[in-house]
């Protein structure tokens, strides 16, 4: 069961089915009985956990709300769609999985995620690379930029 988030009911009925992902999950609209607003869930198979090795060491469970939130931060006030986010997300999941490893460091997740942004948006990757690298001082910063000029074909 799940509970509305509007009232919080638990009853409510399914009106709309479908796969996305690929097969690998499930998204349903549902209607609350209660107040009869609608809302989404998603339903994916559970696999093996995933484990993201900290810098510091630490271990953590995989979790890509993380990914997207860094993501959503990158690109505020561009003009990004949340679904192209969504797909940087998923892209990533998945090969990370179909890499039958049961641990990956933040810096790899963090290295597959700026493959992926530098196609889409120069500035989103620029501004997720400055949070992910740490810059210590602005001629990191400026080698950095050079490098996505460079990739581009702009350099002269």
């Amino acid at each position: 069961m799940m509970r509305c988030p509007y009232c919080g009911e638990y009853e409510s009925k399914v009106v709309d089915t479908r796969s996305v992902d690929e097969g690998e999950s499930v998204r349903r609209r549902r209607e609350c009985l209660q107040c009869n607003k609608q809302f989404t869930t998603f339903e994916i198979i559970e696999g093996i956990p995933l484990y993201v090795i900290k810098k510091d060491g630490r271990k953590q469970l995989f979790n890509r709300n993380k990914i997207m939130e860094g993501l959503i931060r990158a690109g505020g006030k561009r003009q990004i769609a949340m679904q192209t986010f969504q797909n940087i997300v998923e892209e990533v999941e998945r090969e990370i999985r179909s890499s039958d490893v049961q641990e990956i460091t933040s810096k790899e997740i963090g290295h597959r995620v700026l493959e992926k942004l530098l196609q889409i948006d120069d500035v989103a990757y620029v501004r997720y690379a400055s949070v992910f690298h740490q810059y210590r001082d602005i001629e990191a910063f400026k080698e950095a930029l050079e490098q996505v000029v460079y990739s581009r074909g702009c350099g002269s």
